[in-house]
């Protein structure tokens, strides 16, 4: 049985945390940040977890990350 591949685009911007959630950085933060209020700015900092509509596909993508 061969092997399932990795999406190489997931792996770069995802990450599991060791109970199987998916942690991601926050969208709107690469560039505009003239029109990004400094409150959207500082909230955007850091990672989160996905959602489990947007997990569940993220899954998919990386099967050998869980």
């Amino acid at each position: 049985m061969p092997k399932m591949k990795t999406k190489s685009g997931a792996k770069k911007r995802f990450k599991m945390t060791a109970s199987g959630k998916v942690k991601a950085g926050p969208a709107g933060k690469r560039h505009g940040m003239i029109k990004r209020t400094p409150k959207q700015i500082r909230q955007n900092r850091g990672t989160r977890i996905l959602a489990d509509c947007d997990a569940k596909i993220v899954k998919k993508y990386m099967p050998y990350n869980r």
